[in-house]
């Protein structure tokens, strides 16, 4: 969505073509349907030519989305593409591929299905709706047991980490949750499983529990937060369950770490989200959520309708979307199989490795992601007291690469970080072609010099003892009070643009 914050001037509400200008010999407006028809070879001239400014999606590896598929299921998406997903009636295929692939991804979790039992779940747009879902579960089953016993049902919470993705904050706020985060720390950048249990109280609709945080990848300890929290339910009488948000990680973990407890293997872990659109090796629009059992998801919410021909159950957010996504998934797993998955997934963790390793090599780079998690690499400055991780990210861009530079969620905020995420289509060649790009812009930044003491002159003190005008003297900041300084200021001016870029 983009919300205008200024005014349009002249020059700016016309497209003006190259290619295009011998089918169209006036501007096209921008923001006002035109009166007349154009060419179609014009109108795809047009839009492909201001497309060609976009980056490169296999070069952006700030996203975790799928940016490539096999020739032979992009042609199944083309085929599909104009059929309606919610008209079960009128496409039964398409939904029993949709039940199939609920099916596989409910086993692949050790879900307690029995072999004449259908598995309980979803697909969605991504995992956002997935989550909204779950969300939606979890607060109708606190409210109905809360009404039982005669208590209020005004005040649900949900405890999570500070490094949850922002679809769990408009959760909270759409639905009128609490959001208790646990905050982070430096050097410890997932939820502690300890401090989660402990803000746990009566209200708690249920505990987020992330297997693949979006700032390192790292997964976090499913497995102690259901032994705490089966200690503290028994103890106080509660009934708390626990939502694993496996976005990242559920196409991950079943097949590199097999034996990592994480899932419906757990008895508090009553639902569980996963995004094909990601490491389900899918483009972008499917996201799927299944639950432990039918208890698990309350009756009420699952609505009836008849009016596209037949009785047919539907508990999603939205209605009408594609069913191309779904399709894609059904390929993928049956193209790929868990042997597929399994490859695959080594594969990127391998490339992950050898580029962690690299950077480490170079010397000035402090690496905070993970051996075991999602195949990725984060990392930071060792010294970012002269330059910083926003300018490593914005000097990448000239060489095509997009690599996100980001600040961490509270109380770790004073660290700034890069991020690149390994998908399939990243080979070692890329890799290889990432580090010599790395090793050339480091280089020119080192010679360069200090952005921050221009833009930050009041953290980067050059004497001992430093008299302010006040005539009191003021002790030079430490190397850590430096760095701290230069992230507040970059975190401030990210801020900023937000705030001012009319996007959302």
């Amino acid at each position: 969505m983009v919300i205008s914050t200024t005014a349009i001037s002249q020059a700016d509400e016309s497209v003006n073509c190259t290619f295009a200008s011998r089918y169209v010999k006036t501007s096209m407006p921008k923001f006002k349907m035109a009166e007349k028809s154009i060419p179609k070879d014009a109108a795809y001239q047009i839009i492909s030519d201001e497309l060609m400014l976009d980056g490169n999606p296999r070069l952006n590896l700030a996203s975790f989305v799928t940016t490539w598929m096999e020739p032979e299921c992009d042609e199944l998406m083309m085929a599909s593409v104009n059929k309606n997903y919610v008209d079960m009636d009128e496409y039964p295929v398409t939904t029993e591929l949709q039940n199939r692939c609920v099916n596989m991804i409910a086993h692949l979790f050790n879900a307690p299905v029995g072999e004449d039992e259908t598995a309980v779940g979803v697909g969605t747009v991504g995992s956002s709706e997935a989550i909204m879902l779950a969300g939606l579960a979890f607060k109708r089953k606190w409210q109905n047991k809360r009404k039982a016993e005669g208590k209020p049902v005004d005040k649900p919470n949900i405890v999570t980490g500070a490094n949850v993705q922002v679809c769990w904050e408009k959760f909270a706020r759409y639905f009128e949750v609490e959001l208790k985060e646990v905050k982070l720390r430096e050097g410890y950048y997932v939820m502690d499983p300890v401090k989660a249990v402990e803000m746990v109280d009566e209200n708690t609709i249920c505990v987020a529990a992330i297997l693949g945080s979006t700032l390192t990848g790292e997964f976090e300890d499913v497995k102690t937060l259901n032994d705490l929290l089966t200690a503290k339910n028994k103890e106080t009488g509660y009934d708390t369950p626990i939502h694993v948000d496996a976005a990242s990680g559920g196409f991950i973990a079943p097949f590199l770490y097999p034996e990592l407890e994480w899932d419906f293997r757990l008895p508090l872990v009553k639902s569980i989200n996963v995004s094909g659109h990601k490491y389900g090796l899918v483009y972008a629009g499917v996201g799927w959520v299944v639950w432990r059992s039918k208890e698990d998801l309350p009756e009420e919410l699952i609505f009836h309708i008849n009016y596209l021909g037949a009785d047919q159950p539907t508990f999603t957010l939205n209605f009408s979307k594609g069913s191309s996504q779904i399709i894609a998934q059904y390929y993928q797993f049956i193209r790929l199989g868990f042997e597929g998955y399994k490859n695959i997934m080594a594969n990127c963790m391998e490339n992950a490795q050898m580029l962690s390793k690299g950077l480490e090599k170079m010397g000035c780079f402090e690496i905070l992601s993970k051996d075991v998690g999602v195949p990725l690499v984060a990392f930071a400055l060792k010294d970012s007291s002269k330059h910083t991780v926003f300018e490593i990210a914005e000097s990448l861009r000239r060489f095509g690469w997009i690599i996100p530079a980001y600040t961490m969620p509270p109380d770790a905020q004073e660290v700034a970080v890069l991020r690149v995420v390994i998908r399939e289509d990243f080979s070692r060649s890329l890799a290889e072609r990432l580090l010599s790009d790395f090793k050339k812009v480091m280089k020119e930044i080192e010679a360069l010099p200090s952005r921050v003491s221009n833009k930050v002159a009041h953290v980067t003190a050059t004497v001992d003892e430093i008299k302010g005008v006040d005539g009191a003297v003021h002790k030079k900041k430490s190397v850590k009070e430096t760095q701290e300084g230069v992230a507040r200021y970059w975190r401030r001016l990210v801020d900023d643009k937000k705030k001012t870029s009319g996007v959302c």
